[in-house]
């Protein structure tokens, strides 16, 4: 008996063995080819990493010992171009096919869109917070609206079409005038669930501003009489490095990454090649080690970076971006607003997009607006890479992806007319297109269904009573050029007291009127100038050379100084927005509040 328990241990313990020698040697093959296949695995099965790590490519080129011998810089402080007789110039000491990355699996809410162009308005707030006084297109509508999460005013959802609008009415009494106005907003919706949205493969530029400028600090102006050289905080160039690092983290295996790198001129950081290629630890390594140098001939890089897409134009399953990465102040090569236009609108021919990524609170919004409103472009400013990292784990397969061309919203009306358009690219009267958009990018939408930046605000004109109804016909491209439609006709409620159809435009209303304001405060404290303009070309001081030896790209500061008018208007201005945020239940408006609570 006892035997025969030993021979049936033992006849389970062999059958044992072999089961689990035979799933071995099923599973160690499957393993193999699963990591081999699977490219978003980190390739951590024995054996397996270590091979991959030896095929991996390291292709840096840039070396910045020779690069710099050459690079001397234009630029020198205002307080050192006053004080010194030398023109001479001095070198500087330092120089929709891949699987998205973001997880939509658990979310059934519909995506919106967003106008592209500024996508935040980050220059704006740091400025005052640091005691400058701003620039005019440091705080734009689409920017400010992009923060925002909005009620688009789309209730039944009914539409086939990939875009479609949603209009809502509201006439409101502004608060500083006591005048009644009339609005209407253009919902900015999509039938694509996020669980659906998926971005196209892309090959990524990244034009790098290596300039001696980047070597100063975020938080002060490079070309200033005031400049903080013993900043505590981050270089722009180390922000700007570490926002490069992130952005190659978000690139998937199948993703094409290459890098440019100017300051007088141009050089090869790295040709383009997949991620999957790539190592991507060393090639981040490498970027962390550039040293700022030289003057800004940012035409050379933009052309480098152009150059690099020769061999992949005919990719029909990618899509084509470079992402240039600066404080926008050219001063060599072509500097010209309009030249350095026609570069990023001929690429759009080619379908090549450009995103800028802004860095600084001297950099030059007033350039990057005029050439992120072509097709295709956008633009982010930050001021740290924490606050870059936030963006893209949200919106980078967003701000990569434009979905609607060329969207044109005409307008008929007996009753109304346009008196402003806030967030779009620009309005023409003339042809009976009131607005025109060149981009839509895809936008996330919130567990309450609203989209962020996912509306544009008409502000009418009443030219007469009679006649309430409004025709309105929208018609816009899609990613493939096939043009599209549609018509509605809306009727403004004669109503006397204050009406809103939806907290969405009522939001939109209380941001535009805080935007104008704004506006109008910059205009006016800039008129009273004392010898120090917006842009280094702009000093008032006997000494030509002083005129001269900066370009026109150049920012300097201007102290933050308030009005007492303004201080007034502000304080009228903090009490409308705290009633509104009580009116809306939405505490995010508390952002202008504290701009507001610094100015008064």
């Amino acid at each position: 008996m006892k035997m025969k328990r030993k021979s049936f241990l033992v006849i389970v313990i062999i059958i044992i063995i072999v089961l689990c020698a035979g799933g071995i040697l099923y599973f160690i093959p499957q393993l193999r080819k699963n990591a081999q296949s699977k490219k978003y695995s980190d390739f951590k099965l024995a054996g397996i990493n270590e091979s991959r790590q030896s095929k991996m490519l390291d292709n840096w080129e840039y070396d910045a010992k020779k690069s710099n011998k050459d690079a001397t810089s234009s630029k020198k402080s205002v307080q050192s171009i006053i004080s010194s007789t030398n023109s001479g110039a001095q070198t500087m000491d330092s120089a929709v096919s891949a699987p998205s990355t973001q997880d939509y699996s658990a979310s059934d809410s519909y995506i919106g869109y967003s106008v592209g162009g500024a996508q935040n308005i980050k220059n704006f707030r740091e400025n005052i917070k640091n005691g400058y006084l701003p620039i005019t297109t440091d705080i734009t509508y689409n920017g400010i609206y992009s923060e925002y999460y909005f009620d688009t005013g789309d209730v039944n959802r009914a539409s086939n079409e990939m875009f479609y609008p949603s209009y809502s009415l509201a006439t409101s009494t502004n608060p500083l005038t006591g005048e009644k106005e009339y609005y209407m907003s253009v919902g900015l919706n999509s039938n694509i669930k996020e669980s659906d949205f998926q971005r196209p493969k892309v090959n990524l530029v990244i034009a790098l501003d290596i300039s001696g400028s980047m070597g100063s600090s975020f938080d002060s102006y490079y070309y200033d009489k005031n400049e903080k050289s013993n900043s505590e905080h981050k270089t722009k160039m180390k922000i700007a490095e570490e926002c490069v690092n992130n952005l190659i983290d978000k690139l998937n295996p199948d993703d094409r990454i290459g890098i440019v790198l100017f300051d007088n001129q141009s050089y090869v950081g790295t040709k383009i090649s997949t991620i999957f290629d790539t190592d991507k630890e060393k090639l981040k390594g490498h970027i962390l080690e550039i040293e700022p140098c030289g003057g800004t001939n940012f035409s050379s890089g933009y052309d480098m970076a152009t150059e690099f897409f020769e061999e992949y134009l005919n990719t029909e399953d990618y899509q084509n971006r470079i992402v240039v990465i600066t404080d926008a102040m050219p001063n060599m090569g072509e500097t010209t607003s309009d030249g350095l236009y026609k570069k990023i609108t001929d690429n759009v021919k080619d379908k090549i997009y450009t995103s800028f990524i802004g860095v600084g609170v001297d950099f030059n919004t007033q350039l990057t607006e005029k050439m992120s409103n072509i097709r295709g472009a956008n633009y982010y400013s930050v001021h740290s890479s924490e606050e870059f990292n936030s963006i893209l784990a949200e919106n980078f397969d967003y701000m990569i992806t434009p979905l609607i061309y060329d969207l044109d919203l005409s307008f008929k009306s007996t009753c109304y007319e346009i008196e402003n358009v806030y967030g779009s690219d620009s309005v023409d009267k003339g042809t009976g297109n009131i607005m025109h958009i060149n981009t839509l990018f895809p936008s996330a939408s919130n567990s309450s269904g609203e989209v962020k930046g996912g509306i544009v605000v008409l502000k009418l004109k009443k030219i007469q009573e009679n006649g309430e109804d409004i025709e309105l016909k929208v018609s816009y491209k899609d990613v493939q050029e096939k043009e599209h439609s549609n018509q509605q006709k809306v009727i403004f409620k004669n109503e006397k007291d204050d009406y809103y159809d939806n907290k969405g435009i009522r939001k939109a209303i209380v941001l535009a009127r805080y935007v104008n304001l704004m506006k109008y405060w910059i205009a006016y404290e800039r008129t009273n100038d004392d010898g120090f303009g917006t842009y280094a070309h702009e000093y008032t001081y006997s000494d030509d050379y002083v005129r001269s030896a900066l370009g026109v790209n150049e920012r300097v500061s201007k102290k933050l100084t308030i009005s007492e008018n303004y201080k007034k208007q502000f304080k009228e201005m903090k009490s409308y927005i705290e009633n509104e945020m009580k009116e809306l239940n939405d505490n995010d408006l508390e952002n202008e509040i504290d701009i507001l609570n610094k100015l008064i």
